[in-house]
């Protein structure tokens, strides 16, 4: 009917409309009706899933990335999306089995590897995580995501000697970002190299002290490091955090 394809016209643009608008309840009300008024369409399902995602209700949001996947099975990203919306709930390995089907499709896209790779160290099972994250930063060299997601897996999984050296590429790959200079401080730190752990976490500072917050999280304890707190302090002192 004309009148039917008038109206799944206005829905569809009102959808677009409210989405872009993050009014996400309104843009499924939309979404919902072009599914009334015309044949299911992954697009349209895909659409719903996003909002239910933005809104935070990752299983409605599952449940419509899953229909989409059902009339468009080669969509490698819907399962990806899938993936998502199990890590956001700390359903490890129901997002790796999402992964896995989405890997079939598209085995090197970097941010299935990042994904399945931070599932992977969740999950305790850090050799799988580092080959994830290396494949990330071979395929896509100045990833600062992948060089920090591999640097700080081989730091949790107690491989300091390749930490420190990932660092040394990553600083040179990606010419010298600030993390790494205090993802470096912080392997020398490991190591015992307290003076050359210090001379890197003063120049870490000096460039971009907001990443001290990052520094930390590799490994909280370093703050029971009198030297540390000294740096800091001092730092503070002179410049604001």
């Amino acid at each position: 009917m004309v009148i039917d394809e008038k109206f799944d016209y206005a829905y569809r643009n009102m959808g677009d409309a409210y989405i872009r608008l993050r009014k996400f309840k309104d843009a499924i009300e939309s979404l919902e009706k072009v599914l009334e008024l015309s044949r299911p369409e992954d697009v349209i399902y895909e659409a719903i899933g996003h909002c239910y995602d933005k809104m935070g209700n990752f299983a409605q949001a599952r449940f419509n990335y899953r229909k989409a996947s059902h009339l468009n099975p080669d969509d490698s990203k819907l399962f990806y999306k899938m993936a998502c919306t199990y890590y956001n709930e700390g359903q490890w390995e129901g997002a790796v089995k999402q992964l896995e089907n989405a890997m079939k499709i598209h085995r090197t896209k970097p941010e299935y590897n990042l994904l399945m790779g931070e599932c992977k160290v969740q999950l305790e099972s850090f050799k799988e995580a580092i080959q994830y994250f290396s494949t990330v930063v071979r395929i896509r060299p100045r990833s600062v995501a992948g060089w920090e997601a591999l640097i700080r897996c081989l730091y949790k999984a107690e491989y300091f000697e390749e930490a420190l050296e990932q660092t040394r590429a990553a600083l040179e790959i990606t010419n010298g970002k600030p993390l790494f200079i205090f993802y470096r401080s912080a392997v020398l730190f490991a190591f015992g190299k307290t003076k050359e752990a210090i001379l890197q976490l003063e120049k870490a500072m000096e460039k971009s002290p907001k990443l001290l917050k990052k520094f930390v999280e590799l490994n909280p304890s370093i703050l029971q490091n009198q030297l540390v707190v000294d740096v800091v302090a001092r730092f503070k002192r002179n410049k604001s955090i």
